[in-house]
């Protein structure tokens, strides 16, 4: 079915004016980074006795609902923003026991000596945690500072001061149906405003991405990159769990010039997150992440974990992760990126929450002290400068070097990035700069010969809807398709012609689909209802044709402990 929205323009003069909110600091997005950037700024209002408003607005249904991580948590940051966070009951319950980093072929398994491993890989101090469950707590002490939390209203649209400086967002309007009218529930959005406007919407941010476009935050930066992380929670037999085990791989099932690795965790309560991780810079249009993750839990070094096991979540989600050289200016007129909206994930580490939450952190302290100082609508530059000298950027220069060198393969990344850090503790005299985004690295399906993966087993492996079913994924039936085209012809016309339709393959959740009309031509079917909110069609498509835009609020998917 052709959309045909009608234009903002039309639904305000029908219905309009939008319903204003003001508040000194709006924040979008309830992750770490939204959070701890709420929290810091209720904590300076009340060591200076400045009132300071804030409210943050989540897509989600729930703090915590759109949340996936792998995870294991370094908690300096958490230390600085809550320093008594285990008095306050913060779920962070597993210390890391053991670390193992295991090389796959097809059928064995090489560990790595710990003494070679770089500090990286080490987790001695951090823990094994449900990201969701650390947000959700993190919203409860957000919330006793006074912090408003609106859940299940999605920012749609970015507000502009005559000047050009942002002043707020709108929430998305509801009741639409899928051609674009407005319904008997049609509700008009509502418009926030604020002094500053804090993005923290994570990886491919759907506002993010027009602001670093208005302001051309990306200028004189290396090119960002991706990588789509798929994970399952299991219950598993407890003669099996290892309360606080970490193995990561790399090796099988990729290939060496692909990049990508697992994560294994044994939570508490007998719980496993197992997950997969590949780098959206791939060159072959008929790999298949998922069918790579689900292949990768066969190897019998993987397997045994699993047996007399149940597979209890699923899900995925992009992950930010350029580095340092990838960073994009952090603020314009009236706001700033925070978190993995601007890409702080440290990607040798496979850590993204503790920069999360310590970029939340510098951008408050920057506000409020605006804010203090009568102050709004202006460059918060004491944010990037305060990053510069902190331990976070020094962090992130040390692996700087990572992804660019892990880009050239398996062998080559591996020993020239171990040398980096091991013998030049990532005080290399180079820096390496990422020189294409991942859409620009897909080739033509004619290079390449089909993947045949295995059939799923259904007790092990499984397929993408079985898989889709258990994220608790669900969204308003008759509303207009949120993974929207530019061009309708060009999925059939380009990306099937040339690249075998890879949307079919590289969303998780079976969303696209290739399929016969009526008259048995070609055409893309899109399964909006399945979305995991992952954004890797939005990354990965080779024409850059698929946009991403929000759906109605709390669509998507509901992690329970993800």
């Amino acid at each position: 079915m052709t959309q045909t929205l009608l234009p903002e323009s039309s639904l305000l003069a029908q219905y309009g004016p939008r319903e204003a909110m003001e508040y000194d600091v709006v924040i979008v997005g309830g992750g770490p980074a939204g959070l701890a950037a709420a929290i810091r700024l209720k904590q300076l209002a009340a060591e200076q006795n400045h009132e300071v408003s804030v409210c943050i607005l989540e897509k989600g249904g729930e703090l915590g609902a759109h949340i996936l991580s792998g995870a294991v948590m370094d908690p300096q940051a958490l230390t600085e923003l809550l320093p008594d966070w285990k008095e306050l009951g913060a779920p962070l319950n597993t210390p890391v026991s053991e670390d193992r980093f295991l090389f796959l072929t097809e059928s064995k398994a090489y560990k790595t000596p710990n003494f070679l491993l770089p500090a990286c890989f080490q987790n001695h101090g951090n823990y094994v945690v449900s990201l969701a469950n650390v947000v959700r707590w993190l919203g409860q002490q957000a919330e006793a500072l006074g912090v408003e939390v609106f859940p299940g209203f999605p920012a749609a649209e970015i507000l502009y001061n005559e000047d050009g400086s942002v002043k707020g967002v709108a929430t998305g309007n509801m009741g639409i149906d899928r051609a674009g009218q407005p319904t008997a529930a049609f509700q008009l959005g509502m418009e926030l405003h604020a002094k500053y406007t804090l993005f923290a919407e994570g990886s491919r941010g759907h506002l993010g991405k027009q602001l670093m476009e208005k302001f051309n935050l990306n200028q004189d930066k290396a090119p960002q990159t991706y990588g789509i992380g798929i994970k399952e929670l299991w219950e598993i037999d407890p003669a099996l769990h290892q309360a606080g085990l970490v193995i990561h791989t790399a090796g099988w099932p990729l290939k060496n010039d692909t990049y990508g690795g697992s994560f294994l965790y044994h939570l508490e309560n007998n719980q496993v997150a197992v997950g997969y991780v590949v780098g959206l810079g791939y060159a072959n249009p008929y790999l298949s992440p998922f069918e790579e993750f689900q292949r990768y839990k066969t190897h019998p070094e993987i397997s045994k974990f699993f047996k007399g096991g149940k597979r209890i979540s699923y899900g995925a989600r992009a992950i930010t992760a350029g580095g340092l050289q990838s960073l994009p200016k952090l603020v314009f007129g009236g706001g700033a990126l925070i978190g993995c909206e601007a890409g702080f994930l440290n990607g040798s580490r496979i850590k993204g929450s503790h920069a999360a939450i310590k970029s939340g952190m510098l951008a408050a302290d920057a506000a409020f002290t605006a804010l203090a100082a009568g102050r709004q609508y202006d460059e918060l530059s004491a944010y990037p400068a305060a990053f510069e000298q902190s331990w976070l950027h020094e962090e992130l220069h040390v692996a700087r070097n990572f992804k660019p060198w892990m880009s050239k393969g398996l062998y080559t990344g591996s020993i020239m990035f171990g040398i980096d850090q091991l013998l030049l503790r990532g005080k290399a005299p180079w820096t390496l700069r990422n020189t294409h985004a991942d859409h620009e690295c897909l080739r033509p399906a004619a290079a390449f010969q089909p993947i045949a993966y295995p059939k799923p087993d259904n007790v092990l492996t499984f397929d993408r809807l079985s898989s889709v079913f258990i994220s608790n994924t669900n969204h308003a039936e008759d509303q207009p398709i949120h993974l929207t085209l530019k061009d309708p012809a060009v999925p059939v016309q380009v990306n099937l012609a040339e690249y075998a339709g890879p949307e079919a393959r590289y969303c998780p959740a079976a969303v696209y689909e290739f399929i016969k009309d009526e008259a048995g031509a070609d055409k893309l079917q899109i399964n909006a209802q399945n979305c995991v909110h992952c954004k890797t069609c939005d990354i990965k498509d080779p024409t850059q044709n698929i946009v991403w835009v929000t759906p109605e609020g709390g669509g998507g998917p509901n992690y329970p402990n993800m």
